[in-house]
């Protein structure tokens, strides 16, 4: 965490025990003397860490995601989840718009080119986004912000969403999967991972588009499955991908398959990776803090009236 989050919290009347390196092993032992507790991606919170944890009120995951929490247990014990897609939405936006960019304009290709004295320009002739349809899978805080800030670009944004309550906006369409797939030239996805969309993108999934399109991935990399990519790559389906999450980023522990399909994609000229930093800046490590203590501090009439009646 940014260090901000302890003046923050005390401000708002906690006492603070800011522990980043302890061990995951030593937690549930802690847990009895808390009222909250504030995690990021790397610590699973299941029902066997909750237990026992009688005073704990809340958890709240610093960042977007919270794959990494079994909320039903979480209900369980009536605590509540809270977490912060809002303080690196605008980071997340940002970046998805430079692997586009860094796609469409061989930019990683070009630097590299130029860096052992080749100036190939023919080659490297890019695509515009100018005039292109962007199909957004997921138009929560990140699908909005990367729709945002594609108006200056003179493209076309449509958007999907599986919750039937989203508001739209000016930035986007929102309009039918079917529509996405009969239409897009690039396709983007915004979505928290769940056991239910897991690998929803795999070859089938990609021929099932009326053009040959580009894929960009800032959102989990579980739910694009790599095999089924490298196939729709080496087809020509994809004419290329931008991701900054993979199914398994823990590198070292790549099955052979994934390894194979992972080392094409290192040496594809039209693939460009990122190491799970489109959310990572040195503004959103405060704003997340920012965010946290805002809906925890919300959330204290609650919690004050809970504890009295316990």
């Amino acid at each position: 965490m940014h260090l901000t989050i302890i003046p923050m919290l005390e401000e708002i009347g906690f006492t603070v025990n800011y522990q980043p390196d302890i061990k995951a092993a030593e937690i549930k032992d802690l847990l009895a003397e808390y009222d909250g507790l504030i995690v990021r991606s790397k610590l699973k919170i299941t029902e066997d860490l909750l237990t026992g944890s009688n005073r704990l009120r809340f958890i709240a995951r610093a960042g977007a995601g919270v794959d990494n929490v079994d909320e039903a247990a979480l209900q369980k014990h009536n605590i509540k989840l809270l977490n912060a897609p809002e303080g690196n939405r605008d980071a997340v936006g940002e970046h998805t718009v430079g692997l586009l960019l860094a796609l469409f304009r061989h930019i990683v290709t070009a630097d590299a080119e130029v860096r052992r004295y080749e100036w190939h320009r023919e080659a490297n002739r890019g695509e515009e986004i100018m005039g292109k349809t962007i199909g957004i899978i997921g138009y929560g805080n990140m699908g909005r912000s990367f729709a945002k800030r594609l108006q200056g670009f003179d493209c076309q944004v449509l958007a999907y969403d599986l919750d039937h309550s989203i508001i739209p906006d000016d930035n986007a369409y929102l309009v039918s999967l079917e529509q996405i797939k009969n239409e897009a030239d690039v396709l983007s996805f915004h979505i928290p991972y769940t056991a239910a969309n897991r690998y929803l993108a795999h070859e089938t999934f990609f021929n099932g588009f009326r053009k040959n399109i580009w894929v960009l991935n800032s959102s989990r990399g579980e739910i694009l499955e790599l095999k089924g990519l490298v196939r729709a790559l080496q087809a020509g389906k994809v004419k290329g991908a931008a991701l900054d999450v993979l199914e398994n980023e823990k590198l070292n522990t790549l099955t052979e398959e994934q390894k194979s399909y992972f080392e094409y994609l290192i040496k594809a000229p039209n693939v460009v990776l990122s190491p799970h930093i489109a959310g990572w800046t040195h503004e959103s490590y405060v704003k997340i803090n920012q965010v946290l203590t805002a809906k925890i501090k919300d959330i204290l009439p609650e919690l004050r009236k809970t504890k009295e009646l316990d």
